[in-house]
């Protein structure tokens, strides 16, 4: 059994409360710390895990190479973890409550030193009221020196990141697509050991662009050039404009919370498309506002073997609210409050050009250099093929796009040539530097199944 404790196991005579899965994902303060929490949820990273009749569970997570600490009053809303994120609760602490409503096998023990003390505290000082002014200010210092440790850890992380790069690229790239070199994983570890997943998760994808064929030492020397970028606009984040360093804290790995007022339109779903990241699946929703003319992303999560539980049926218009986050080009929102029932509609959204396409990822570029990819809708292209591969060729300008590498390997590709069948469509999808990724397409004379004019998944 994975999940241990020091001392025996004693049989439960109290059935510890399990809150259920939904309930739990609730509780998270952003969808970053959700995802964190769904990527915990593993016996695999817990041990000297155990419970105390139905009050209270607690475990040491090893998640990322380092041991944390949690526990939780499974009763009530209390709960402790050595971790410094800023976030409360923290992945640790939904990760061990996930691991509870799964049903996993955690024994009832005595309760450790640690969690006897973090008890005795709790109950000696019992809980501030919500109103109590003193409690409030004194709960924002707490999450002001948590914050303020967590950019320390940051901060030590990107030197050592920089000095690593500075050595991989003194010694040269020749050595990197040996298979036993290691620098890529040791680094990623260290890299989330100073609480910054978003560089850990730039060091891995290097891990694999030596074995992606001809030409990889140009590509791992753009990324080594981006991730560079990248530490060193953290290590002078005092000198951005606020935009930017908004999007360098979103790029480390720090949460942040939607702000600003909330957006009700008419939402297009545009695509829904699923992605393998680590031990996590990322679900990315793109919305088309039909009055405010805005492209936005919704972003779930769900753990390996399950999809996220998020989702909207693409071609479908939803009467919402949603509420922008800071940063990366203001794309990425927060889904608020519904107003009615979904409304299928077989109106495309308005697009342009492939040259439109490219112009704008260009010009989010300026605002966002880590960016590989822009929302775009293109209209009146035909699928053909070409000497590397397939394009979408404009069927008035003449201009064409290729078609992104990731998307030749999917069933969708050949539905978008079927769809096509020669003849012009409006695509909806991702353009970046690889080329354009189609996810949806609308088209007059569309295939049977789905209906003259409606939407076609292609993810």
């Amino acid at each position: 059994m994975v999940l241990s404790h020091r001392g025996e196991t004693r049989r439960s005579t109290h059935p510890v409360v399990r809150r259920t899965r939904e309930q739990v994902l609730a509780l998270a303060p952003d969808e970053a710390t959700r995802g964190v929490g769904l990527a915990l949820a593993s016996e695999h990273v817990w041990s000297d895990a155990g419970h105390a009749g139905p009050g209270a569970v607690w475990g040491v997570c090893r998640g990322d190479g380092v041991p944390y600490r949690t526990a939780v009053d499974t009763d009530g809303v209390s709960h402790t973890c050595s971790c410094t994120g800023g976030s409360r609760p923290c992945g640790h602490v939904l990760g061990l409550l996930l691991l509870l409503s799964s049903g996993a096998p955690i024994p009832e023990a005595q309760e450790p030193p640690w969690v006897l003390q973090w008890l005795a505290d709790r109950r000696g000082q019992g809980v501030a009221a919500p109103e109590d002014p003193a409690a409030a200010v004194s709960a924002g210092r707490a999450a002001a020196r948590r914050a303020e440790r967590r950019a320390e850890r940051v901060t030590g992380g990107a030197q050592e990141l920089d000095q690593r790069l500075t050595d991989l690229l003194r010694g040269g790239l020749a050595t990197t697509d040996r298979p036993d070199y290691g620098l890529w994983e040791e680094t990623a570890a260290r890299m989330i050991d100073a609480q910054a997943p978003g560089l850990a998760g730039r060091v891995r994808e290097m891990g694999s662009v030596a074995a992606s064929g001809p030409g990889w030492p140009a590509r791992l020397l753009e990324e080594c050039a981006l991730l560079h970028l990248l530490d060193s606009a953290w290590l002078g984040l005092d000198r951005l404009p606020a935009p930017l360093a908004a999007t360098v804290r979103a790029r480390v790995g720090l949460t942040a919370s939607a702000e600003g007022p909330a957006i009700r339109d008419q939402w297009l779903v545009l695509a829904l498309h699923d992605a393998p990241e680590g031990r996590i699946v990322t679900r990315r929703i793109w919305l088309y506002g039909r009055e405010s003319a805005r492209t936005a992303l919704l972003l779930s999560y769900g753990s390996p073997g399950r999809s996220p539980a998020q989702t909207l049926p693409v071609g479908a218009v939803i009467d919402a609210e949603v509420t922008p986050y800071p940063g990366g080009g203001g794309l990425r929102v927060v889904l608020g409050p519904r107003f009615g029932e979904p409304v299928v509609t077989t109106a495309p959204p308005p697009g342009g050009t492939t040259a439109d396409a490219v112009a704008a990822y260009g010009k989010a570029l300026r605002d966002d250099p880590w960016l590989d990819a822009w929302p775009a809708t293109l209209r009146d292209v035909i699928p053909v093929p070409s000497a590397d591969g397939w394009q979408l060729a404009g069927r008035t300008d003449g201009s064409a796009l290729p078609v992104a590498p990731s998307a030749l390997s999917r069933p969708g590709l050949w539905k978008l040539v079927a769809l096509s069948g020669g003849g012009p469509l409006t695509v909806f999808g991702e353009c970046g530097h690889r080329g354009f990724d189609p996810l949806a397409a609308w088209c007059p004379e569309a295939a049977e199944s789905a209906g003259p004019g409606a939407a076609v998944a292609l993810a």
